[in-house]
């Protein structure tokens, strides 16, 4: 097959197994925790999660350092649990849903607040505010075969050493299992789908020569670089 110019090459995150996930789509779920919602002013009342999206190769893989991104002032950090799916599908019962998970990870949604704010103010989409380059770093995924699948268990991010955020993955509104039932009516899922589950409260800035480390109890930890 010839192309009109060559393929890019394909994204991949590492895992503990010294094996790469290839990823396919970056799913994220806004306000899952009550106190996050609380923090950006809204009802923390179990509403069905809602969802949006980031490019495959907005992933930064852990040790990285990334630029401060263009057409914002206010760079948000929001640490994660992130879901990476072995396997797919449309309308996957709950009981069944845990099964698809191949593993889980630790991830910061870089945020660029201000353009979410006026995005927010003017009712239009989000994607210039969530879904710029290099906008979702990741950890290494663990495998679900070595932890199970995690419900409870200590989440933090420090920047320079100070912590900014820091709660536990058993405050998310909306478990992993039910966020990957639900997303799955609303997509045709696949191997290699990752899923930031939102962010428990103290999401802030992050500034040029910040260093950033987020660590999840028992699934593993990040570091980033804001060059």
């Amino acid at each position: 097959m010839q192309y009109v110019f060559p393929p890019m090459p394909s994204v991949t995150v590492p895992t503990t197994g010294n094996q790469d996930f290839p990823v396919h789509r970056v799913y994220c779920v806004g306000r899952n925790y009550a106190d996050h919602a609380i923090e950006m002013g809204h009802d923390p009342d179990r509403e069905p999660p809602f969802f949006f999206t980031k490019p495959a190769d907005a992933i930064v893989q852990d040790g990285a350092t990334i630029p401060y991104p263009k057409a914002t002032a206010d760079l948000h950090h929001e640490v994660e649990l992130v879901i990476a799916l072995g396997s797919g599908g449309s309308d996957i019962p709950l009981e069944q849903a845990a099964d698809h998970i191949f593993g889980y990870a630790v991830g910061i949604d870089l945020t660029r607040r201000d353009l979410q704010k006026t995005a927010k103010d003017l009712s239009r989409p989000w994607d210039t505010a969530k879904a710029f380059d290099q906008s979702a770093p990741c950890g290494a995924i663990r495998p679900a075969s070595e932890i199970g699948h995690p419900d409870t268990g200590h989440i933090s991010l420090t920047i320079n050493g100070e912590t900014r955020q820091q709660g536990d993955i058993a405050a998310m509104i909306w478990k992993g299992p039910e966020i990957v039932a639900y997303l799955s009516t609303l997509f045709e899922l696949q191997a290699g789908d990752l899923i930031f589950t939102g962010t428990p409260a103290g999401v802030g800035p992050v500034n040029r020569g910040d260093q950033l480390h987020a660590e999840l109890d028992r699934v593993g930890s990040l570091d980033l670089t804001i060059a």
